[in-house]
């Protein structure tokens, strides 16, 4: 299974809370609240089934995604200790080439780990 990218799980995270506010705003209650409704089998969802399928998919596809991001966060953040020179850590915007490749391959590129600013 293919690696997400950051820019796809940002993408999908525009998506699902642009949706999400839309359903809260529908129905006046947070997503968070609607979900636990959802869950519990209390919601009647006779003539809104469509609109509460849809929430809570949107629901879920946010959780998957936040949790993604902040695994890639993580992953970049010991990527960052490790290149840290003296007491401070240098955060510089990273090139959409960092997005596809993963560590493995920029050691293949040069027959040794290199972070992405050295690419």
């Amino acid at each position: 299974m293919a690696e997400i990218t950051i820019s796809e799980i940002l993408d999908d995270l525009r998506v699902a809370d642009e949706a999400l506010l839309k359903l809260e705003r529908r129905y006046w209650i947070t997503s968070e609240q609607f979900f636990e409704l959802y869950n519990q089998g209390l919601l009647d969802d006779g003539e809104h089934a469509e609109d509460f399928s849809e929430w809570a998919g949107f629901y879920k596809l946010k959780q998957r995604r936040e949790a993604s991001f902040r695994k890639l966060g993580e992953k970049r953040l010991k990527e960052l200790k490790a290149l840290m020179r003296g007491s401070t850590i240098k955060l510089k915007p990273q090139i959409l080439l960092r997005h596809f490749l993963t560590t493995s391959m920029y050691s293949q590129i040069s027959g040794k780990i290199v972070s992405p600013q050295q690419i």
